[in-house]
């Protein structure tokens, strides 16, 4: 079985930058465990897998698809970077005439659109309820030593732990902090933090980024992911709450974006560029 495996770079308009994801298009059912296979071989954050719903379906011509995604460890039940490159996969290489497509996942239907030159991914929303500190207090003293802790949250559905530093702490405190992720496995008691988000406020005046954040998730293969929409899932909630917000410029370590949050649609939405879909194998 021959399978078209493409490398997409997310949340970017120049080649090996942004997020990479490989997108594999499967015209018949694929054995279980060469998902999991094809995804550690690939050794991306995430991998890909469209697959057609019902005979007749075509890459080109149908809306609506399968999509699941793999880490090089596990499967994962959302993740935004990976299915904003499978659209694009459809969009400008298998040029799927549709407005909207429509991804069958774990976590529900996924709608994905082209505005102009953007593509514009709503995502679910998860809510961040407040976590006892006790719990989780050697997994944030491996992630940020003896940094001030402003808030701590936890996603049961994402099953991320959200922990916010200081406001008196820069957007570069954050993005300097050395972090040895791997440290993680050890110091997570729980057994129900999957993700780990480090956030941090931006700027009061208004101008500039309204949060920044850094993601690690070393209990599925990724010790840094360099924006993963998943994680925004929850951060929306959680900083829309806190801002008082629904449209939020935000940025990553490595990447910035628009983000808005849908109160009345329970979803998220993100706007990005996607381009530079390289055909990989």
């Amino acid at each position: 079985m021959q399978i078209p495996v493409f490398t997409v770079d997310a949340f970017t308009n120049r080649p090996f930058s942004g997020n990479p994801a490989a997108v594999c298009l499967l015209e018949n059912d694929l054995d279980e465990d060469l998902h999991q296979k094809i995804a550690t071989e690939m050794n991306l954050s995430e991998t890909a897998f469209i697959r057609k719903l019902k005979p007749g379906d075509d890459f080109t011509k149908s809306s609506c698809f399968g999509l699941r995604w793999f880490t090089p460890a596990n499967e994962v039940p959302l993740c935004g970077h990976a299915t904003l490159a499978s659209a694009a996969v459809l969009f400008h290489v298998q040029k799927n005439t549709n407005p909207v497509l429509t991804f069958v996942t774990l976590s529900g239907e996924l709608k994905a659109r082209q505005v102009k030159d953007h593509i514009v991914l709503d995502l679910p929303l998860y809510t961040a309820y407040p976590q006892d500190l006790k719990e989780v207090e050697e997994l944030i003293k491996a992630a940020v030593g003896d940094m001030i802790v402003q808030d701590v949250r936890y996603s049961p559905d994402m099953k991320k732990l959200l922990v916010r530093l200081s406001d008196t702490y820069e957007s570069s405190v954050l993005e300097d902090l050395k972090v040895s992720a791997q440290r993680f496995l050890s110091a997570e008691k729980t057994g129900k933090v999957k993700g780990l988000i480090l956030t941090v406020k931006g700027n009061s005046s208004g101008k500039g980024h309204d949060f920044y954040s850094r993601y690690f998730a070393p209990w599925y293969g990724v010790l840094e992911d360099p924006v993963t929409g998943s994680a925004h899932a929850v951060l929306s909630s959680y900083w829309s709450e806190q801002l008082g917000k629904k449209e939020m410029l935000v940025q990553n370590r490595f990447i910035a974006f628009k983000g808005c949050f849908l109160g009345g649609r329970n979803k998220t939405k993100i706007t990005t560029n996607i381009t530079n879909n390289n055909k990989a194998g």
